[in-house]
């Protein structure tokens, strides 16, 4: 961008302007530049594998944000540079977070990649109940304690294409400043002369040494009192409360290596279309996630529920038995459909009359550890309404709740013991240009204090098996232990 066009836009009342550069990459990987770039707090890195083979095109890499939105409960706070600046009891979060956003008024500039910045973070699972006041707040303790809500004002982002091998360096220039074109300029050139610097090695992981994926853990449920929350909801389904309810435990260990090197080992232990790595200062989050909760793209909705697993097979004659076994299990398949339904119902809400579609039904998809079921739903966002009205009619998924929801939602409350936090809610964007693409927050670490939490679920329907559903719960979170044993025998813990 020249500087006229700069200014042209300033004129036309835009207060945040992308200037950009693009250059080769080929030498570089998107973990290399976060390492060089990016390796401080409020920062981030975003990549993705479709369909759990091929690595999507784009991998993004947040640069340290000087502006965090945090929220507890409803309270809202926002800092500067560690500086809080704002503080405000709210009714509706979401409706301050909406607010919040609008006051960056962004052009979309042709020629740059679709996300060049944006509000960048998590919504918590107990964000519903500031949509559903039936629930009331949580019940339950939060000894994490981490916000409901944070969200980090991305405006300096690396965007690295895989396919080309090139990246584009975007900074946001605020014309209200003075020489605020020159500045920027002057700032994509010291991203780029960091880029020419080498990098601090890190040792390898080594395969050959890996430990067990098994460590002793500390879980907020007994394998007997999760059995009997199992039981007690078939009662409550049998009952005519509801058809499907998705308790979950949370598993905590000891945590000692470096948070990066646990996204190194998930990534290649377990990689999926939602991989993360958030330094949020004082914690991490870290995750590798399967399952959209929601995306909004030029006002197209797309959900994709994933219910039904199964063990990966040691072999691909073992895998199609094993596919065979889950497409014909007829718990399974109520649970997926239920959720379709759920998923159509949810997106309805917020789509054109006519416009929801699943567009597809139950298709098999493998990753490293587990196998789903997945279909996908698309609908047409309503005219005049907003990324975050999708949002606020598909948090959290049924996937993670259950159906009627609400009342799904009330049983979680009675019988998880804690609260639930980052997991179930939603990890991701909302991008200048009204976009948003968040997934589902599973098979996700919570690292603070030298501790790592995971947490893991499964949904309860009438004829489910207290014993399985425990042990359905351990085969979700084995990708993550497995990873936390590899980056533990780094030296860098």
């Amino acid at each position: 961008m020249i500087r006229e066009e700069f200014l042209r836009l300033a004129a036309a009342g835009y207060n945040r302007i992308p200037l950009a550069c693009e250059t080769l990459a080929d030498f570089d990987t998107p973990l290399s530049i976060y390492l060089k770039l990016a390796d401080e707090p409020n920062s981030y890195l975003l990549e993705s594998v479709q369909g759990g083979e091929k690595w999507g095109r784009y991998s993004i890499i947040g640069l340290p944000c000087r502006t965090v939105l945090r929220v507890h409960d409803h309270h809202v706070s926002v800092t500067v540079d560690g500086v809080e600046t704002e503080s405000h009891d709210v009714e509706d979060p979401l409706a301050f977070v909406e607010a919040f956003k609008a006051r960056y008024n962004v052009p979309t500039i042709a020629g740059l990649p679709r996300f060049n910045g944006g509000l960048v973070g998590y919504f918590g699972y107990d964000c519903v109940r500031y949509v559903e006041k039936r629930l009331g707040k949580c019940p339950n303790p939060d000894p994490l304690g981490v916000p409901d809500i944070l969200l980090m004002v991305s405006d300096a982002v690396v965007v690295f294409d895989n396919l080309a091998g090139k990246m584009h360096a975007i900074v946001l220039a605020d014309p209200a400043q003075e020489d605020a074109f020159e500045q920027g300029r002057a700032r994509l050139e010291e991203l780029l002369e960091k880029l020419r610097q080498p990098i601090t090695p890190r040792r390898g992981l080594d395969f050959s040494k890996q430990q067990s994926a098994d460590p002793v853990f500390r879980s907020s449920f007994t394998q007997g009192d999760y059995e009997k929350a199992v039981d007690t909801i078939k009662e409550y389904i049998l009952a005519g409360d509801c058809m499907q309810v998705v308790p979950s435990q949370r598993m905590s260990i000891d945590f000692k290596a470096a948070p990066i090197d646990l996204y190194r080992a998930l990534r290649c232990f377990n990689p999926t279309p939602y991989m993360y790595f958030f330094n949020f200062g004082d914690f991490h989050v870290v995750g590798s996630s399967p399952e959209v909760l929601v995306r909004v793209e030029d006002n197209l909705i797309t959900v994709r529920p994933i219910a039904g697993t199964r063990p990966r097979g040691a072999n691909e004659e073992a895998d199609l038995a094993l596919e065979k076994d889950l497409l014909s299990d007829d718990k399974e398949i109520a649970e997926h459909l239920m959720l379709i339904d759920l998923g159509r119902n949810d997106t309805g809400r917020v789509s054109e009359i006519g416009s929801v579609k699943l567009t597809e039904k139950m298709v098999i998809e493998r990753y490293s550890n587990v196998m789903h079921i997945v279909s996908n739903v698309t609908g047409q966002l309503k005219a005049g309404l907003t990324a975050m009205d999708a949002l606020r009619a598909i948090l959290p998924a049924g996937t993670l709740s259950g159906a009627p929801k609400i009342r799904a939602m009330e049983i979680i409350d009675e019988l998880e013991p804690v609260k639930r936090g980052v997991y179930g809610g939603a990890v991701g964007y909302f991008a200048w240009n009204g976009n948003m693409d968040t997934a589902i927050a599973i098979r996700t670490a919570v690292i603070k204090n030298g501790e790592l939490h995971v947490q893991a679920g499964g949904g309860i329907v009438a004829d489910s098996v207290p014993a399985l559903e425990w042990e359905e719960t351990l085969n979700k979170r084995r990708a993550m232990f497995r990873a936390v044993a590899l980056a533990e025998q780094t030296p860098d813990a």
